[in-house]
């Protein structure tokens, strides 16, 4: 868990929030403590989602479905508030690592602690699918590994399977490449079996420590979960007949999930948990967790009580054109003491504890309408306050559209490939995704070919960053979400790669993978260092697709506490920005 920023809210309707557990690709997840004292984990939505009355509907009618999944193995919905001027929902809180991290510490799980995972998560989704909803979004950071049992968690995305709205039509993917159905990818119809197949890549990962569709890209992923078989040659006996039956192609030839929990654990889940089911390294882990939530309570409760309401904002975070990137959040239902919610694009939260801090994407935007108030994001930038409090946020409802009266041009591959993303999902299906799929056109590896210019361009008249070297501050991989058109566009992913270099000299490379896996390259050369941020010129890559901007435009790299705040001058590209984590 992270503490608060100085400008994130301290409370959320009548909860208290304690730090941030984690953020995704649909809002931020906050440790919050009730004014009885029951621990939970709230989630806000982004900004620009509660602006989406699409968006605010369909939230509602999720809320009003996870309320009704209940039981054992599920974080169950305690509180929520779709009308509130930023949704927000709070589930129980959990404390263990989601199933992710505790693969990355320590390495695959032993067959019978997988045979107890897969038994409760199949009975799970047996009550699950038997009130008319469809998870879409099992994976192992949606799982949490608790003394008491499997978790399965982040309903915020299941819907009732007789709905006619889809979140892909907002531009975020449901579902993970890797762990999706075959069906999902092709956007055919979506039913229980989607989760049964989902299930089975969980538990493949879970017993060998990598997933049953190995690869180093969303498009290489999404292609092998289509067209190969999984990678099951480190399993044995009937865990891999069932495994393997799993993630049949079929829809139809998938075992139910009730099915599976049968011949996992024939006298039920609870039979294999009550014995012990975690190793005892996981073990250890999890009660140490639950110690450190002990002692945060104990602190909390010496602090006076929180005033109940909606949450108030008053300070402003964007404003100016180069105000820092929107706010980040998570889409995870519930949370562990690893900060195991995760959302459609994952994450453990804690780096001190249960692995690698989040990729937090960052919608940014400008105002050109009327301000709505809602959350904001973390501003480096911004002078501290004494404490954490409140904030505003002005957040265009409308955007305008770029070159309005101008001839026409080609369209960068971060807007044509987002739109055409969307339409997809919506009206094309099977035969728009596989033309982004290797074999489409795609070069899955950044390629200079020789034919990029600014390699070794010399740096623009002014751009002497005095022979300053770029601080280490900077160095390194980053990777988070991109928006574009004053936040109105999601892009997909970016990942950047900076190295050490002189003023002229190639800076390193910018990786923008789409909502579909499509990639295209841009090779960064620095221009100018300063005391606040790093100037580089970018060009695309030799060897892109058509689609991508091969023109030169300028980029901006700010620190904002721990990350990296992506700024782009293109035009063409509508002027992309992205908040970036640093992954490596």
């Amino acid at each position: 868990m992270r503490p608060l920023e100085v400008d994130e809210p301290t409370a959320v309707g009548p909860y208290r929030l304690l730090g941030r557990l984690g953020s995704g690709g649909m809002g931020r997840v906050y440790l919050g403590r009730s004014a009885g004292g029951r621990t939970v984990a709230v989630k806000i939505v982004h900004p620009h989602f509660a602006l989406d009355e699409e968006f605010r509907a369909r939230f509602r009618r999720e809320v009003d479905a996870a309320r009704r999944v209940g039981g054992a193995w599920t974080a169950p919905v305690l509180d929520a508030d779709p009308e509130a001027r930023v949704p927000w929902v709070a589930t129980a809180y959990a404390a263990g690592p989601s199933l992710t991290a505790a693969v990355a510490d320590g390495g695959p799980l032993p067959v019978h602690s997988v045979r107890a995972l897969g038994a409760g998560l199949g009975e799970a989704l047996a009550a699950v699918h038997e009130l008319g909803l469809v998870h879409r979004d099992v994976k192992p950071s949606n799982v949490l590994l608790t003394l008491d049992g499997p978790l399965l968690i982040d309903f915020g995305i299941a819907r009732a399977t007789d709905g006619t709205a889809s979140l892909t039509s907002t531009g975020v993917s449901v579902g993970s490449p890797g762990y999706m159905s075959p069906e999902q990818i092709l956007g055919k119809g979506v039913t229980g079996a989607a989760d049964v197949f989902s299930l089975g890549a969980v538990l493949a990962f879970a017993a060998t420590g990598t997933p049953p569709f190995p690869g180093d890209s969303s498009a290489a992923l999404l292609y092998k979960v289509v067209h190969e078989e999984p990678r099951l040659d480190d399993l044995d006996g009937d865990l891999r007949d069932l495994v393997a039956a799993c993630l049949a192609k079929d829809p139809a030839a998938r075992p139910a999930p009730v099915e599976v929990a049968r011949r996992l654990a024939p006298e039920g889940a609870a039979r294999l948990v009550t014995g012990g089911w975690l190793p005892g390294a996981l073990v250890e882990r999890v009660s140490r967790s639950a110690v450190q939530l002990l002692n945060l309570e104990a602190a909390d409760a010496s602090k006076p009580g929180p005033v109940s309401g909606p949450v108030g904002f008053s300070s402003p975070s964007v404003g100016a054109p180069d105000a820092s990137g929107g706010a980040a959040g998570a889409s995870g239902g519930a949370a562990g003491a690893s900060g195991g919610a995760a959302g459609a694009d994952g994450g453990a939260a804690d780096p001190g504890v249960f692995g690698p801090a989040p990729v937090m994407p960052t919608p940014t935007v400008a105002p050109s309408a009327p301000a709505a108030n809602v959350p904001g994001p973390r501003d480096g930038d911004r002078p501290p306050s004494p404490a954490p409090g409140k904030l505003s946020v002005s957040v265009a409802a409308t955007s305008t559209r770029e070159g309005e009266g101008r001839r026409g041009r080609r369209i960068s591959c971060t807007v044509a490939l987002a739109v055409a993303g969307a339409m997809a999902a919506v009206t094309v299906g099977s035969v728009f995704v596989l033309e982004l799929l290797p074999g489409g056109g795609s070069d899955d590896n950044a390629d200079d070919g020789g034919r990029n210019p600014s390699a070794t361009a010399p740096s623009e008249p002014g751009s002497d960053g005095g022979g300053r070297p770029v601080p280490g501050r900077y160095l390194g991989t980053w990777e988070g979400q991109a928006v574009a058109v004053e936040g109105n566009l999601p892009l997909g992913t970016f990942r950047l790669t900076v190295r050490e270099a002189a003023v002229g000299a190639r800076l390193g490379t910018l990786r923008h993978t789409d909502l579909f896996g499509g990639t295209c390259d841009d090779v960064l050369t620095l221009k100018k260092v300063t005391e606040k941020q790093v100037v580089a010129s970018a060009v695309g890559a030799g060897g892109n697709r058509d689609v991508c901007n091969q023109a030169r435009h300028t980029v901006l790299l700010t620190p904002v506490g721990d990350d990296l705040r992506y700024e782009s001058d293109s035009e063409d590209s509508g002027r992309p920005k992205a908040r970036l984590s640093k992954v490596g």
